[in-house]
């Protein structure tokens, strides 16, 4: 839960982000997520047409690939202040300009060591290639810059749904009970004393067990370990399979699509992210009650998936028809909230008491 909370919490704000956040109060935003304009060129970034997002569009593209990273940095280092010493920062962009955003950007204001992850979110569509010939790779893939203030950052662990064919390949043991489960090392990755000992005429393994001796003998007792009869063999740590969350949420995303035409959450933006991305960001990287800003809110996925999570929120965008977008998709997930909460008390939906005021803090 935050100890500080923003003035203009759970609001959209219509203006530049650069002069919206310098009015924020230090050290009081848990999370930040911004997918800003990529450097590519490309005028479909104009999505609405307005006044404010043409001057934004023309402001980056001035001075080359040099203008468009100290258009950038100036704005990451007001986030940076914003952000506590406790938070998290994702920065999502692709290959035009990655390599500079991580190098004179991220590297310089958080620190290479703070760097946690760059995450690949590998996109079903390419760009780039077709079924005529091409003289290279079609690009599938998008970049997410992981970032943190401090060592002392929120980091809940995610999983995905655990592959079909993992489970058959690995879990393929079974307790006299019915049980199933699968085998692992139980061998330490460095030497400690307190490690290295025999158990039930098993030798420890070069750089000693995994666990204590007073652990073993608990393990034991409950079933957990494996224990052969040949002690030549090595005794193995069991995972079952009714146990397990599912696997690992690595730094390869392959598991989250695009938005498809016909997809529900598909609002007509066209560089739209899915809100399952969003919300495994928030979930890792926030708990219930924390704020999360995006300063580049376009289409509003960001407050509808953190509003969806129970965080409070802040949106900013240059454009007045993305806030406009974005209060009438907010009005609309809330009212599907209250209708779906009305049907059953035991739901588990909240109905949420948004402030949606428009704060236009234009320059």
């Amino acid at each position: 839960m935050s100890n500080t909370t923003p003035a203009l919490v759970n609001q959209l704000i219509l203006g530049d982000n650069l002069e919206i956040m310098k009015r924020l109060e230090s050290e009081s935003v848990d999370l930040i997520y911004l997918d800003p304009p990529f450097f590519s060129n490309k005028n479909y970034e104009v999505i609405w047409g307005d006044e404010g997002e043409i001057r934004s569009f023309k402001d980056r593209w001035a001075g080359g690939i040099d203008h468009y990273i100290g258009w950038l940095k100036e704005r990451v280092e007001e986030m940076y202040r914003l952000l506590k010493k406790t938070g998290s920062f994702f920065l999502h962009c692709d290959w035009h300009a990655n390599a500079y955003i991580r190098v004179e950007i991220l590297d310089k204001i958080f620190g290479e060591k703070n760097f946690r992850n760059e995450i690949i979110w590998k996109r079903k569509n390419s760009v780039g290639q077709s079924n005529m010939k091409s003289s290279q790779f079609g690009y599938n893939t998008d970049s997410i810059y992981f970032y943190t203030k401090t060592k002392r950052n929120i980091f809940n662990t995610v999983f995905t749904e655990s592959n079909p064919e993992y489970i058959k390949q690995f879990f393929i043991h079974k307790d006299p009970d019915g049980r199933i489960y699968r085998l692992a090392t139980l061998t330490s990755p460095s030497p400690r004393p307190n490690l290295i000992y025999e158990y039930k005429g098993h030798k420890p393994p070069a750089k000693g067990w995994a666990i204590s001796l007073e652990k073993m003998i608990e393990w034991d007792n409950i079933g957990k370990i494996y224990i052969p009869e040949d002690t030549s063999k090595r005794i193995q740590r069991k995972i079952y399979l009714d146990e397990v969350q599912g696997q690992l949420v690595q730094t390869l995303w392959d598991d989250i699509d695009v938005i498809s035409p016909s997809a529900k959450e598909r609002i007509g933006y066209p560089t739209q992210k899915p809100e399952a991305l969003l919300e495994r960001i928030i979930q890792c990287a926030s708990n219930e009650g924390d704020v999360i800003l995006d300063p580049f809110m376009g289409g509003g996925t960001t407050m509808a998936v953190a509003e969806k999570l129970n965080r409070k929120w802040i949106g900013i965008d240059q454009s007045p028809v993305a806030v406009k977008v974005t209060a009438q998709r907010l009005q609309k997930q809330n009212s599907l909230f209250t209708t779906e909460a009305t049907k059953s008390t035991k739901s588990g939906l909240r109905t949420p008491n948004i402030t949606r005021n428009v704060v236009t803090c234009q320059s």
